[in-house]
């Protein structure tokens, strides 16, 4: 290929809108669920107490690979829990199989979560966070079962499974 202007201009093009995607990926500690939150740890405490993939997910907001967590196939009697603090978030009965490759629940425990807007990758979109830490559990969708017609879409390793 010759470096021409028109390919100088596509390729200087191209790299400007991967700078900009990349810039839309969140950030930083808890853009989303910025507050004081009761169970609170400095950074370098949340590291020392999370796995690599859950620290990512909890503390900046990353997604897991879908079908990648074994508890997207639990189906024993039992709560998932926040897997930053251990607060009770979810039971299993309220848990059902979505088919996007991550836990999904079609309410929670009272009081166990908060919401936030999520406007990167191009869309709005409810972010659902623990209401005890603030930590990043996934996103809500209106397009679940009934009784409430919700979808929390959730990140398996946001969460800990402590059966009954």
């Amino acid at each position: 290929m010759t470096v021409n202007r028109r390919n100088l201009l596509l390729g200087g093009t191209a790299i400007a809108a991967v700078a900009a995607f990349a810039g839309l990926r969140p950030t930083g500690t808890l853009q989303a669920a910025e507050g004081d939150f009761p169970f609170q740890l400095t950074d370098e405490q949340w590291r020392a107490r999370l796995d690599p993939a859950a620290y990512d997910v909890l503390r900046h907001e990353a997604t897991e690979r879908p079908f990648s967590s074994p508890l997207d196939s639990e189906k024993r009697a039992g709560t998932f829990v926040c897997a930053g603090c251990a607060q009770p978030l979810f039971t299993s009965d309220t848990k059902f199989d979505s088919g996007t490759g991550w836990p999904s629940f079609y309410t929670f425990i009272d009081g166990a979560l908060g919401t936030t807007v999520d406007t990167s990758l191009f869309m709005t979109r409810t972010e659902v966070h623990c209401s005890n830490c603030g930590g990043h559990q996934g996103h809500v969708f209106e397009d679940g079962p009934q009784p409430t017609g919700l979808r929390y879409c959730i990140n398996g390793v946001a969460l800990n499974f402590i059966a009954a």
